[in-house]
C-alpha cells in the first residue's frame, strides 16, 4: 500500500509568469485571481489538491520584482519567507518570453535553498511552437546550470489547455514527505471569505484599466453580515467593500462616467461573491482615496499589508 503524502509547494516566478492560472488549474477551481496586469497577486494564496494518496497544498506567491515602493519590498519579503517554509519550490518560466535577467536573478536566489527540491515549470506552452519550446527548455536548463541549481524536473505545461497539468501535480506530490492530511477532504482553500471577496473585487476592478492604476488599487472588506429579519428560505448577505486608490483622478477612472464602471465592477463581483458565500448578496461598493498608500507604512498596515 502506498504511503500517504502531504505537504506544501509554492510557485515562484517574476510577475505574470502564469502562477495563479496554474494554481487554479491544479486545484480545479478558481481560488487565485488572474489578470494580464503584472503584480496581480499580493497575498500568498493557498490552494488544496486532493488525491487518493496525497494532499498537496499549493502556495501561489506574488511575482518577485525590483521594488519601487514599500509595498513592493513587502511583497518580495513575502515570497522569500514563503519559499523558506515550504517542502518544494516550483519556478514558473513562461515559454512565450525569453529567460531574462529577472529570471536568472531569481534562479540565483533559489540556488541558496539547499536540500529542497526545485522544479522548473515552463508555462504557457500553448502560445509557442514546438521548436520555440525546445529552445526555451534548453535555456531553462542552462540558467539552472549557471546558477548551480539542479532542477528536480523541468516540466512544460499549459494551464489553459490542460496540457501536462496532472503530470506536474504527480511530480510535485512525489517530492512531499509522508504524513497525514492537513485539511478536510474536499476543501479547496483555507483563505477566509473576506480575503477571497477582496480579491474578486480587485480582479473585476483591474479589467480594462490603464497600466498605472493596478498597482494603486487596494480593496478592503469592511463587513459581511446576514441581513436580519429575512425568512430562512430567502437569506441575503450584506457585503460592504471599499476600493482604495492613491489619487482623485484614479477615483474617477474606477467610478467611470456617471458610475457606469463601478456598476460593472459590482455586477461582475457579486456573482462570484454569491458563489463564495452560498447566498444572495447585496454589495455596497465605495471608492476612496488613500494618498500614496503604497509608500506609506502606516496606510499599508491599515490596508492589510
Amino acid at each position: 500500500m502506498t504511503a500517504f503524502r502531504s505537504g506544501f509547494a509554492c510557485f515562484v516566478g517574476r510577475p505574470n509568469a502564469g502562477k495563479s492560472t496554474l494554481t487554479n488549474a491544479l486545484v480545479g477551481d478558481k481560488i487565485a485571481i488572474t489578470s494580464s496586469k503584472p503584480q496581480t497577486t499580493r497575498h500568498a494564496i493557498r490552494g488544496l489538491v486532493h488525491t487518493e494518496d496525497a494532499q498537496l497544498i499549493l502556495v501561489d506567491t506574488p511575482g518577485l520584482h525590483r521594488p519601487r515602493t514599500v509595498l513592493g519590498e513587502r511583497l518580495n519579503d513575502l515570497v522569500r519567507s514563503t519559499w523558506a517554509d515550504v517542502d518544494t519550490v516550483a519556478m514558473c518560466l513562461p515559454a512565450d518570453q525569453r529567460v531574462g535577467p529577472g529570471d536568472k536573478f531569481l534562479v540565483k536566489e533559489l540556488a541558496q535553498l539547499r536540500r529542497k527540491p526545485i522544479l522548473a515549470v515552463a508555462t504557457k506552452t500553448d502560445l509557442v511552437s514546438p521548436t520555440r519550446l525546445a529552445r526555451h527548455l534548453m535555456d531553462v536548463q542552462k540558467a539552472g546550470d549557471e546558477a548551480g541549481v539542479r532542477w528536480a524536473e523541468i516540466v512544460p505545461v499549459s494551464a489553459t489547455a490542460g496540457d501536462q497539468v496532472e503530470l506536474l501535480r504527480d511530480l510535485l506530490i512525489q517530492t512531499l514527505p509522508e504524513g497525514q492530511p492537513l485539511y478536510p477532504d474536499g476543501q479547496l482553500t483555507d483563505e477566509p471569505a473576506e480575503t477571497l471577496i477582496a480579491e474578486v473585487v480587485r480582479e473585476a476592478a483591474l479589467e480594462g484599466v490603464r497600466d498605472e492604476l493596478p498597482h494603486s488599487l487596494a480593496v478592503v472588506v469592511e463587513e459581511v453580515v446576514p441581513r436580519e429579519d429575512r425568512p430562512a428560505n430567502k437569506p441575503l448577505t450584506d457585503v460592504r467593500v471599499n476600493v482604495y486608490v492613491e489619487r482623485d483622478s484614479q477615483k474617477g477612472i474606477v467610478i467611470g462616467h456617471r458610475g457606469t464602471r463601478l456598476r460593472e465592477i459590482g455586477a461582475a463581483s457579486r456573482r462570484q461573491i454569491e458563489k463564495i458565500l452560498g447566498t444572495p448578496v447585496y454589495l455596497d461598493l465605495h471608492v476612496k482615496v488613500a494618498k500614496d498608500w503604497q509608500r506609506d507604512p502606516k496606510q499599508l498596515r491599515k490596508l492589510g499589508f
